[in-house]
């Protein structure tokens, strides 16, 4: 988590905060993100620590509360780009054999485009909706995931409902494919968007996992509608 730093300097925090101009050409909309961007403390430590991205974070914050990236453990992270959670992963299941003493994991990470490698991490160019991806994808492992995770998000639409249900839909798609390749008492970590057809969504998921929740970690905006599933417990014999 990053804690945001005290203003000691006695000036105002006006004066702490980036501006970025408007240049002619430039929508508004532009000059706010990048705005945001430069004043986010989550995109500064991501540069300062070497993570690909703010996002790292985030899964770092779930597994601190869930603890599901224990040293040993088998990941699959899909549309892992840029990188940054499987950053994570790759330290906290000890993929490197960097903790002495401690069980070697496994992370693997598959998207539509190339993703630039990670030590530690093995990351193929694949579209798990393909009938024969969880095959893959288990030859790939050796057998069976501990964790599946997906930060995925479907291309915007500008319209809030439409993009709603296109990542809702994705969530589900992600959730049928963590059935075919988790192993019993397995995780699954996925990103929502609150507006209603989560309902559908969690009724299966609570068929199938133990326990689920939804959680919004600290670095996840506050202006932003995303939330994060987290079922634990597959149950591996109650499919549907």
């Amino acid at each position: 988590m990053v804690a945001k730093k005290k203003n000691t300097s006695g000036r105002g925090q006006r004066d702490l905060t980036v501006k970025v101009k408007t240049a002619k050409g430039r929508k508004l909309s532009s000059k706010l993100w990048l705005e945001r961007q430069l004043n986010d403390p989550y995109v500064a430590a991501a540069q300062r620590e070497g993570y690909r991205g703010r996002a790292a974070y985030k899964i770092l914050e779930l597994d601190d509360k869930f603890r599901f990236l224990v040293p040993g453990a088998r990941v699959v992270d899909l549309g892992c780009a840029p990188g940054g959670w499987i950053q994570v992963a790759v330290r906290r299941v000890n993929a490197l054999g960097e903790k002495k003493g401690k069980k070697v994991g496994t992370v693997l990470g598959v998207d539509l485009q190339e993703v630039d490698p990670i030590p530690g991490s093995e990351i193929h160019v694949l579209d798990f909706l393909e009938d024969d991806a969880d095959l893959k994808v288990k030859e790939w492992l050796g057998g069976r995931a501990d964790v599946v995770m997906s930060d995925m998000a479907a291309s915007a639409s500008g319209h809030k409902q439409t993009d709603h249900l296109r990542i809702m839909a994705l969530c589900e798609a992600a959730a049928y494919f963590a059935f075919d390749v988790l192993d019993p008492g397995g995780t699954f970590i996925a990103k929502v968007l609150a507006g209603g057809a989560e309902n559908d969504l969690l009724t299966v998921l609570k068929k199938n996992f133990t326990k689920v929740q939804h959680v919004k970690p600290p670095s996840s905006r506050s202006d932003s509608s995303e939330k994060f599933v987290v079922a634990t417990g597959f149950r591996g014999d109650a499919r549907s």
